[in-house]
């Protein structure tokens, strides 16, 4: 089994971490646990006790709930640099979706027991636990108005500009290049949309000179991309 990486600047790297101090990064490395998952592999499903969060150091883990029917509802797709299932790990209720790896995916499970007890031993620590969770709903939130309020190509430039915002933050270039590891399927999944209906935007988005698609790379303008994302009523 790999060793922990004991690397603040590793630890920090992740959200919910970034304002924890040197100390107590050292102690959340040394309550982590390293895993490996095959692609297919089911984390936890929907219901399962939640007592642990993960935080994805390579490949992808989608998150997703199911219908009686059989019909899946995609609802995030985490890749290195992400963490789920902290929801269950602080409120006690069961999962609330299910948790499966794309593809092979390495990461560090933590368990409930012993963040428990590092964040209630520094006040400061649980501050920034809430903060981070309550980013997490405003982007809830914000998904939930794209979907509702929007014509689909604003949905599909929102996603592109959500996209960004992960890489460059706030402070987004004029122009910038994606390589998405999504197919039209899932971000068809993500925004609730088919997948030929998502391809038509996509198109559109291109035509409008939004986006340059080449080599699996796309080449965005931000500026189109946001006129399109946020468009003035008539």
């Amino acid at each position: 089994m790999a060793e922990v990486n004991r690397s603040p600047a590793f630890w920090r790297s992740f959200p919910i971490f970034e304002e924890f101090d040197g100390e107590t990064l050292c102690e959340l490395a040394d309550i982590a646990s390293y895993r490996k998952w095959s692609a297919g592999t089911v984390i936890f499903q929907r219901g399962d006790h939640g007592d642990y969060m993960i935080v994805v150091v390579s490949g992808r883990i989608k998150l997703s709930l199911f219908t009686p029917q059989g019909r899946e509802l995609l609802l995030r797709q985490h890749e290195a640099g992400a963490l789920f299932g902290e929801m269950a790990l602080l409120d006690g209720q069961p999962r609330s979706a299910d948790a499966t790896a794309v593809t092979a995916a390495e990461g560090y499970v933590i368990g409930k027991k012993d963040f428990l007890a590092l964040i209630t031993q520094r006040p400061k620590t649980a501050e920034a636990v809430i903060r981070f969770l309550c980013a997490q709903l405003r982007d809830t939130t914000d998904r939930l108005e794209t979907i509702a309020l929007y014509d689909l190509n604003a949905r599909v430039a929102r996603f592109f500009l959500a996209t960004l915002r992960q890489i460059h933050g706030s402070e987004m270039p004029q122009s910038a290049n994606l390589r998405l590891t999504l197919s039209q399927t899932d971000i068809a999944s993500i925004l609730g949309a088919s997948r030929p209906k998502v391809n038509r935007a996509i198109l559109s988005l291109e035509e409008s000179g939004a986006i340059k698609r080449a080599d699996g790379i796309i080449c965005c303008n931000v500026g189109r991309l946001l006129s399109i994302a946020d468009p003035e009523e008539d």
